[in-house]
């Protein structure tokens, strides 16, 4: 449940690209972007920073790992790292290819954030036990205050979503819905 958020707060929208949006999801993608919308809308009106995410595992060292041969692997199309172009942004707002799970390894993100003295971080997107969560772990140990819009993310599996909301993200950040991130937001 949250409680608050600092003044120098930013949200990060993880892997909503083309390619991911069009995966098998636990929930139903239009319900997600209703909320992550509401997200952007509410940071852009007092002008706090959103950063947009992307994943390009291309030639990433983890990529190339031993692996269990039954794992899924998805379809790459032409435009399958792009942003989905519902997602409209300012000039506050940024991008940041990742290359892996986490969001801060080996990109500017930090050093993005630090300048304009990001202390704290909604976190949003898919999918929740992978890419939001990995990036939540690093965001964590980096010292940032986290809050989670449980209801603005989704997972390739309902279990794997709810495991991350219920097991992990309460031991590093608070969890809440996009309504009431929304309105303390707008109190701050």
């Amino acid at each position: 449940m949250i409680t608050t958020l600092d003044k120098g707060t930013a949200l990060i929208i993880i892997d909503l690209q083309k390619g991911i949006v069009q995966l098998p999801l636990a929930k139903p993608f239009n319900e997600i972007l209703v909320k992550v919308l509401n997200l952007v809308d509410a940071f852009h009106e007092v002008a706090l920073p959103v950063v947009f995410v992307n994943v390009d595992h291309t030639g990433a060292a983890w990529s190339k790992t031993r692996k269990d041969s039954n794992q899924q692997r998805p379809t790459t199309t032409v435009d399958w790292n792009e942003i989905i172009p519902e997602l409209k942004a300012t000039e506050s707002d940024f991008f940041i290819t990742k290359h892996t799970w986490g969001a801060f390894f080996e990109t500017e993100l930090h050093n993005e954030l630090q300048k304009r003295h990001i202390t704290g971080i909604v976190l949003a997107g898919i999918a929740t036990s992978i890419g939001v969560e990995g990036t939540a772990r690093q965001a964590s140990e980096l010292g940032y205050n986290l809050c989670f819009a449980e209801d603005a993310m989704t997972d390739l599996s309902a279990e794997g979503h709810e495991h991350t909301i219920k097991r992990i993200f309460p031991r590093i950040g608070e969890v809440d819905c996009s309504e009431k991130i929304i309105a303390t937001l707008k109190s701050i």
